[in-house]
């Protein structure tokens, strides 16, 4: 089974037109020769004083990758998705325009397979085996394997580390926190308690911890319990504010009974009659 069987080819990340080495950008692979062992110059004219070349990158360090290769006519449309190859040409150095390579480029993450080798015949009866046709481009037929490739593994990014870092010590212990003063309620006001008062506040007293820790520290603590001064027992255990009338059931019944007499009345009315085309009519 081959590399590119097992994906560890690197894809095809940009495809261009060059003139020569020399204009050819960096890290690009220019393919100056067909398969069959011809040259590939795509010169075909006498009034064209250079050539030019194809070329390709895989240079993965952009996140893009070529996922696909088309070949169209200048009577047709740039597919949606896709865009014209670059042109690194030398000065006054034009590509024939009746036939354009477009490419389409995608992120790296969003697809598993792409574009992983190009090349290029002079004859068109000749076949690559494992190569997909693209098309012919003046005198030229245009091929390309697509595949699985070896994605780029992520890399960390180192972390600087302060020097106060570098003094922490894990073995140890840390220092004691201080302890904190007790959250002693304010001062009751002065006057007369009630004794539900004086018993709940020596029961409040007992359930709190000694040490006066937040533990027993409670929403309510200093907020001061008193009744209002209408609702204090005398001392003969009787309450003069308080008029309590207790009804009987019959009580109930007879402040409460309706005979819905307004109701039954009104059911029995007869309904006033409206005269239509001379005749009279009850409705």
């Amino acid at each position: 089974m081959s590399l590119m069987e097992h994906g560890n080819v690197r894809p095809v990340t940009a495809v261009a037109w060059t003139s020569n080495t020399g204009t050819c950008p960096k890290d690009f692979t220019l393919i100056n020769l067909t398969e069959d062992g011809a040259s590939a110059n795509f010169t075909r004219s006498f009034a064209m004083k250079s050539g030019y070349y194809l070329c390709y990158n895989k240079d993965s360090t952009g996140g893009m990758v070529v996922s696909d290769i088309r070949i169209i006519s200048d009577k047709d449309s740039l597919p949606h998705g896709y865009c014209y190859i670059a042109e690194h040409l030398e000065p006054k150095a034009t590509v024939s325009k009746k036939k354009r390579v477009c490419v389409r480029i995608v992120p790296v993450g969003s697809v598993d397979t792409a574009v992983l080798d190009i090349k290029l015949t002079a004859k068109s009866k000749m076949m690559l085996q494992h190569y997909t046709f693209v098309g012919d481009i003046h005198g030229y037929v245009l091929w390309y394997r697509k595949g699985y490739f070896a994605k780029p593994t992520p890399q960390a990014k180192p972390r600087s580390l302060s020097l106060d870092v570098h003094r922490l010590f894990l073995d140890e212990p840390s220092p004691p926190l201080p302890l904190r003063p007790s959250n002693l309620p304010p001062p009751l006001p002065s006057g007369r308690l009630s004794q539900r008062r004086c018993s709940l506040q020596r029961k409040d007293n007992v359930d709190k911890p000694a040490d006066g820790s937040i533990q027993g520290i409670t929403a309510l603590d200093g907020v001061p319990f008193s009744l209002h001064p209408k609702f204090e027992i005398q001392a003969n255990g009787t309450n003069s504010h308080l008029n309590i009338l207790i009804k009987s059931l019959q009580d109930i019944e007879n402040e409460y009974n309706y005979t819905f007499n307004v109701e039954e009345n009104a059911a029995k009315r007869i309904r006033p009659s409206v005269q239509t085309g001379g005749t009279l009519s009850t409705q």
